[in-house]
């Protein structure tokens, strides 16, 4: 049986964790791709059900609610924008600017050949927008702090390559070179805010970084 990922909190109408890479989030298609993490969370806590999602290559914190209406709040809170998202990343080369906001519009990349990418888009794009700050430099690659203020798939993933900077590890936006500079994608959600469905308190969860 596979291990749940470690839990940074848990109540009787949420539980938080900490997803490791190269774990879904929910099933995929086809039997290969059944576990997940919320499969794994589902042995020990059945009513647990996922209110958003991180990629399979993406580490960090994430929350799911056990109980229809912690559920819904939950998932309004992140429909409405209401959550706070921090992640870090390690980028290729040197950012010249120290910060900045990427204001790009996305959606599917319509050619089946190309799934699951993304790509921007003008016209019929969704707007997404991604603030970001540099945390460190070294001699060929930028630590940032990103901050997503919508949540569109792939986005700081595909808005990062658009900015010149594409995520080690990166096996769909990155180039072969910077792609083989880490072993795994160098994305990971450091921190989340939300507020408590049933005491309405505020929360911030923290997950620390493994790279």
């Amino acid at each position: 049986m596979m291990s749940c990922p470690p839990i940074l909190y848990l109540d009787e109408r949420l539980v938080v964790l900490n997803k490791p890479s190269g774990l879904l989030s929910v099933p995929g298609i086809g039997p290969k791709n059944q576990d997940c993490l919320a499969t794994r969370v589902q042995v020990g806590y059945p009513t647990a059900r996922i209110v958003h999602r991180l990629d399979r290559d993406t580490s960090g914190v994430i929350v799911m609610g056990l109980d229809d209406e912690a559920h819904r709040e939950l998932s309004r809170q992140f429909h409405d924008r209401e959550v706070h998202k921090t992640y870090i990343a390690i980028v290729a080369n040197l950012v010249g600017a120290d910060e900045g906001t990427i204001d790009l519009p996305m959606r599917k990349d319509m050619n089946p050949a190309n799934a699951p990418r993304q790509v921007i888009d003008f016209e019929q794009g969704r707007r997404a927008v991604t603030h970001w700050s540099v945390l460190e430099r070294t001699h060929d690659r930028t630590r940032l702090e990103l901050r997503p203020v919508t949540g569109r798939s792939h986005q700081l993933r595909l808005h990062l390559q658009q900015l010149g900077h594409p995520i080690l590890g990166d096996d769909l936006y990155a180039p072969p070179k910077v792609m083989g500079m880490s072993e795994r994608l160098l994305l990971h959600a450091d921190a989340l805010s939300i507020v408590h469905p049933g005491t309405a308190a505020p929360m911030r969860f923290h997950a620390e970084c493994p790279f």
